[in-house]
């Protein structure tokens, strides 16, 4: 599992803000040498559930929370992302990432909402 190291990264740490940037910086460190979308995919997910339940214990409204988790996200795409394109497909990533990016904090806006009962769950 890439998302291993990542995760251990986080283990002792507290705040949001550091969970998010220890996962990101042990996530650029294993991608180093090249992802799969599918290793992409668990690392965004990992990174889901740890935000989610550093978002959940700041006393701000939900929205703001989702607003940190959302930009967690964002940080890991613009670390890691790159990673996942061949050398011959970089062309076509520069004009595709964008939308990429985008797609992708749709997609984590949903999820969020289907995984936060179950980072909850898990939290009590």
């Amino acid at each position: 599992m890439i998302s291993s190291a990542p995760i251990a990264a986080t283990t002792d740490l507290f705040s949001l803000a550091d969970k998010v940037r220890a996962f990101v910086a042990a996530a650029k460190s294993a991608a180093a040498g090249g992802v799969t979308v599918s290793e992409f995919a668990e690392l965004t997910v990992s990174l889901l559930k740890i935000a989610m339940a550093a978002a959940d214990a700041i006393p701000v409204d939900g929205a703001d929370r989702k607003v940190f988790v959302l930009n967690a996200v964002a940080l890991l795409f613009d670390n890691v992302a790159d990673k996942c394109i061949p050398f011959a497909a970089w062309p076509v990533w520069l004009i595709v990432r964008p939308a990429a990016r985008q797609l992708l904090l749709l997609v984590a806006s949903g999820a969020i909402e289907s995984l936060l009962p179950l980072v909850r769950k898990a939290a009590a």
